[in-house]
């Protein structure tokens, strides 16, 4: 799953490190050696949970019909009663960037926007499924009341009370809140980037923990779906560009992209120094950084459900920001299971990536977060050894980008396999 590991230090070389023009960027340093992180991990990706993930059909955001295939995908992982009845349930949202803001041609919510149509479905399928409580949570980048970023986002905040049965709570998650502490959580295997993370207690003081994402591609990760969808969840107050500050509406790009500013006092260091390298050009450290970070907030705080749109999505990168080209995407479908890797896996297919890849390899510009996560046994990225309920893998394939590194990969692979 990586390359050549090398040296007596326990550096490892790495080629083919560049990004992808599909996802936009110049070319990346060829060989780069970098600090023994992976080494510190034992391989479990073997022994990695294989948990079944469900694919359905839904081609419109028709609020039935978005109704009836996400309780058909439920039930075909067990149903939604024995997950939640009488519990609190947190949804992590991906509300990205201005609402007001189009990606090829299309309204944020049809493209890279978590769809209002779908929180208003899941909301009314975990009430009527029992929870006791449902929180709508995003990191948000402004210092207004989440409804009403919510109702710039196209969002009609009264309907989802409705639909949730008064029970929905939505919370902005960018500092500690209401709260009087964050919650420290460790990563369970040390850390790819810190051995722990300060979170919103949100996120740790619930009993079930929802990634509601989109099927699309990520400039820096290469893909975004459930896992990525995470990165949110760490504070801007405490990782922002301006940190420490509990009035921060900055983004992350320093601390956790680049790794140029430090966390402040209090806040679990980097376990390793980032390479000299990579810290002169914050565009080279991010597809090195970003996946680490992403893989030790899922492993720290582990989804009990990943929900990924693919009924609309764009391809190209996460939001209007990323350089074109933008495409808009109409797979039609919704993936979900209880192992957010073997989700992401399975999205990757969808999209006609081999979740596998290795560093630099498409569509990953760095490091493939779900060979990271599977290293660690966090789940399974091998679409070989995952079971998929309702509709096939080859059915649901809808092709992002041709992969010119494996020319043929999904027709042997998918399509045939």
């Amino acid at each position: 799953m990586h390359q050549a590991l090398v040296g007596s230090a326990g550096l490892y070389g790495l080629a083919s490190l560049r990004r992808w023009p599909l996802l936009g960027g110049e070319e990346l340093p060829a060989r780069l050696k970098l600090p023994p992180d992976l080494l510190a991990v034992p391989d479990r990706s073997a022994s990695a949970p294989a948990d079944p993930v469900a694919i359905e059909r839904c081609r419109s955001y028709d609020l039935a019909a978005l109704s009836e295939s996400l309780q058909k995908a439920f039930d075909a992982l067990g149903g939604l009663p024995a997950l939640v009845r009488g519990k609190a349930v947190t949804v992590k949202l991906n509300i990205t960037g201005d609402g007001r803001q189009k990606m090829a041609g299309l309204p944020a919510e049809r493209t890279f926007q978590t769809h209002p149509a779908m929180g208003e479905a899941l909301a009314g399928l975990l009430a009527k499924a029992g929870a006791k409580r449902i929180v709508l949570a995003e990191s948000y980048y402004r210092p207004k009341p989440p409804e009403e970023i919510l109702k710039a986002h196209g969002w009609d905040p009264k309907r989802l009370l409705s639909a949730g049965e008064h029970k929905v709570e939505f919370a902005d998650t960018r500092n500690r809140g209401p709260f009087k502490d964050y919650a420290t959580l460790k990563v369970p295997y040390g850390g790819y980037v810190y051995p722990a993370y300060l979170l919103n207690r949100h996120y740790a003081d619930t009993d079930v923990f929802i990634s509601l994402a989109k099927l699309k591609n990520h400039v820096t990760a290469g893909i975004t779906g459930a896992v990525k969808n995470l990165f949110g969840i760490a504070p801007t107050a405490l990782y922002g560009n301006d940190s420490p500050n509990e009035n921060t509406t900055e983004n992350r790009g320093d601390t956790l992209h680049s790794g140029t500013r430090p966390v402040p006092g209090g806040v679990p260091k980097d376990r390793y120094p980032m390479p000299e390298e990579l810290l002169k050009d914050a565009a080279q450290a991010g597809p090195y950084r970003v996946p680490r970070v992403t893989a030790d907030l899922l492993a720290l705080r582990p989804l009990d459900l990943a929900i990924v749109d693919g009924i609309e999505a764009v391809s190209g990168g996460e939001g209007p920001w990323c350089p074109p080209p933008h495409k808009h995407t109409r797979p039609g479908v919704i993936v979900a299971g209880r192992n957010a890797v073997a989700v992401d896996a399975v999205c990757a297919g969808i999209m006609g990536y081999d979740p596998q890849s290795g560093y630099g390899e498409f569509p990953f510009p760095g490091e493939n977060h779900l060979n990271l996560l599977a290293r660690a046994g966090v789940g399974s990225n091998d679409l070989a050894r995952l079971e998929i309920r309702g509709v096939a893998l080859k059915e649901a394939l809808y092709e992002y980008h041709p992969n010119p590194a494996k020319p043929g990969w999904v027709k042997r692979k998918l399509v045939n396999g």
